[in-house]
């Protein structure tokens, strides 16, 4: 439960920093779908924390294998997420692929950052 109360927490300050910007901005700094990629964001980062803990529960001596798979799962969707709306759009591509993996970095920093809080105590009690 502390991964989503995390998890809220970061996305409560992400759209805060996204109103402000919006509001004296306007849509110069932030593409339109910047909220869609919020929630792209937000879903695909609790889909592959619960894939990883759900691999790490029932096989941790292959924890590598399910974070690996759960990073690959994330970078190919992202990409193909990335290349259906340079395919499609014409306009804006250039601010949405910046925000998009702007997003995508701060996501998966905070994504890492919780696994290895998570599995610190585990790796301590091993030694």
């Amino acid at each position: 439960m502390k991964f989503v109360r995390n998890l809220l927490i970061l996305t409560a300050i992400l759209c805060a920093i996204i109103g402000v910007l919006l509001q004296f901005t306007g849509y110069t700094l932030l593409h339109s779908y910047i909220w869609h990629m919020l929630v792209f964001f937000v879903f695909i980062t609790g889909f592959t924390y619960y894939l990883t803990q759900l691999g790490y529960k029932n096989d941790p001596d292959n924890f590598q294998v399910y974070y690996f798979a759960s990073m690959g799962f994330r970078m190919v969707l992202s990409l193909g997420v990335v290349g259906l709306y340079i395919w499609f759009y014409q306009e804006g591509r250039l601010q949405f692929v910046f925000n998009f993996f702007a997003l995508y970095f701060l996501f998966t920093g905070f994504e890492i950052y919780s696994l290895l809080a998570n599995l610190r105590p585990h790796l301590k009690s091993q030694n």
